[in-house]
């Protein structure tokens, strides 16, 4: 302002020739020092410049190369985080592989343990059938024998192998819903590895050349939720040891639940051995009772002709000596008409009285035996009757036995080619021989 001034007042002073314009005047020292302090602030100036030059360019390559190590360390720290993440990804992957071929194999022991459940339904229903007919015995053949014995004795085992293979399904359903519950939690865990690993890929595919990035509204904030990555890490472990344990107890109730269906299966036919054994035993003791009362029978009916033959030659006999009495006693009432002294006590009288007792004694002596014979015929038909009601006994408890056998065959036969035998003659069904009518169960 001053140079300003005293150019004016230089510049007005020229003109002052003419007239000098008033105002402030500076002198050559003045001049000499403002333009001194113009140069030290222009110098002062420039060396706070180039020194804030300097700080900037340090500040930038400083920044720069924090920048970069900080992307660079992140660029790392996010592969290394997809490895981590990865490797995880895939345990869990192999261990859903094993959980879901576990509750393949699981279900399918199931299946074949509900099989074995259902298939005793058949043998039970045998065992019944058996005892049912058997109910139809009649009279002295409605015995306790070895046969009821063994019957009974295999619904036992039946309903025992029933429950423990009802227990071992049931078991095998309650592990199927453990291990799916452990499938959940590992899909659940694999799924959010899935996401992550994304989301992480995508961060690592980003740069400042990026069209999607942006400010973003405070960022560095911590979301709800967030774990370390010690309780992150715990949390897929726990998951992948409770999905082995889980596994590893199927395995074993799959080992059970086989065991059990091969010792239930091995007792029930060992029993069915049994069973078959003594009703073969029972039906070979009944034919041989049979082929004993049929043979008393054809002897009992012999005797009997014979006592009717003897009984109708002792009527015979009776009347011959009835008649002979008669004649005698003719003889000595025609006689006793004899007129006088002709009236005696001859020897003929004699002989005719004698013949009289004789033939009197004859006749008791052939009504008592005729009378005995009556009797023994009488008690004859009675052991007839008693002989043929049992062989009705035998021939019905065999038929009925027969029938079980017959029956029986549906637990080695299949269903669907099992076909009962049908006797055209009686109408009935006949048994056939068991596989092990000719092993080493036969009797001999």
């Amino acid at each position: 302002m001053l140079i300003f001034c005293s150019l004016a007042v230089a510049c007005s002073g020229e003109m002052a020739t003419l007239s000098v314009k008033p105002g402030q005047r500076f002198t050559v020292p003045d001049w000499h020092t403002n333009a001194d302090l113009i140069s030290a602030d222009a110098e002062s100036q420039r060396s706070a410049s180039h020194r804030v030059r300097q700080e900037t360019r340090a500040l930038r390559n400083e920044t720069n190369n924090q920048a970069k190590w900080d992307e660079h360390d992140n660029q790392t720290r996010l592969t290394e985080r997809i490895s981590s993440v990865n490797r995880w990804k895939e345990t869990l992957d192999k261990c859903l592989a094993d959980i879901d071929e576990e509750i393949d194999a699981l279900a399918k022991v199931k299946e074949a343990a509900e099989r074995a459940l259902q298939a005793k339904n058949l043998s039970l229903d045998v065992a019944i059938e058996c005892l049912t007919l058997r109910e139809s015995r009649r009279a002295i053949d409605v015995v306790r024998d070895p046969v009821e014995d063994e019957l009974h004795k295999e619904v036992k085992v039946i309903d025992k192998a029933k429950r423990e293979l009802q227990q071992r399904v049931n078991e095998a359903f309650e592990q199927l819903c453990h291990l799916q519950e452990a499938r959940q939690q590992l899909s659940f865990d694999h799924r959010g590895k899935m996401e992550a690993l994304e989301i992480d890929r995508v961060c690592l595919s980003l740069s400042v050349n990026s069209p999607n990035i942006s400010f973003k509204v405070n960022p560095t904030r911590v979301p709800n939720g967030s774990t370390a990555v010690d309780e992150w890490e715990q949390n897929s472990q726990y998951n992948k040891d409770h999905a082995e344990a889980e596994m590893k107890a199927s395995t074993k109730l799959r080992e059970v639940i086989m065991l059990a269906i091969a010792q239930t299966n091995n007792e029930l036919e060992a029993q069915r051995v049994a069973t078959e054994f003594a009703l073969r035993k029972r039906i070979r003791d009944m034919e041989r009772a049979y082929d004993e009362l049929k043979w008393q029978e054809q002897n009992t009916l012999e005797e009997i002709a014979e006592m009717e033959e003897d009984i109708r030659r002792l009527e015979e006999d009776l009347r011959r000596k009835m008649q002979d009495l008669k004649v005698a006693h003719t003889r000595l009432e025609t006689r006793t008409y004899r007129p006088n002294v002709e009236l005696c006590r001859d020897q003929v009288q004699y002989g005719l009285t004698d013949e009289v007792h004789q033939l009197e004694g004859i006749i008791r002596a052939l009504k008592l035996k005729l009378a005995e014979a009556q009797d023994a015929l009488d008690a004859l038909y009675r052991q007839l009757y008693r002989i043929q009601t049992d062989i009705g006994y035998k021939a019905n408890s065999l038929v009925l036995d027969n029938k079980c056998m017959d029956s029986r065959r549906k637990l080695v036969v299949p269903a669907e080619k099992f076909v009962p035998e049908v006797d055209t003659f009686n109408r009935t069904t006949n048994p056939a021989p068991s596989p092990l009518k000719n092993g080493q169960l036969e009797l001999a």
